[in-house]
């Protein structure tokens, strides 16, 4: 099962999935992380460690970020009023999950 921390200090959630993605499916992964109605994939930017996903929720915009070498996937808001909204975007995230 998919766990959430929300990193108050970091203005971040931290994503424990239940199954890693890789470099190679990281697109696919986060395409069906995020299937959600309420939001909507923008673009997806791909380094040699690190790949990042843009998407909106509630008319704001936020990162889905994952890091090779850590093994590490958050998501950061962009913006104090995105920020603002993490906390929801988590509970949003959980309830998606139980349904």
């Amino acid at each position: 099962m998919t766990e959430f921390q929300l990193d108050t200090r970091h203005n971040a959630i931290i994503i424990s999935p239940s199954e890693m993605p890789n470099d190679d499916d990281f697109e696919l992964w986060a395409h069906l992380f995020l299937h959600a109605p309420e939001i909507t994939i923008s673009e997806f930017a791909s380094g040699a460690d690190r790949h990042q996903c843009r998407f909106s929720y509630a008319n704001q915009n936020f990162n889905l970020n994952f890091e090779h070498y850590s093994n590490s996937v958050w998501i950061n808001a962009e913006g104090v009023e995105a920020e603002q909204l993490l906390a929801v975007l988590v509970h949003y995230f959980l309830t998606q999950m139980q349904q």
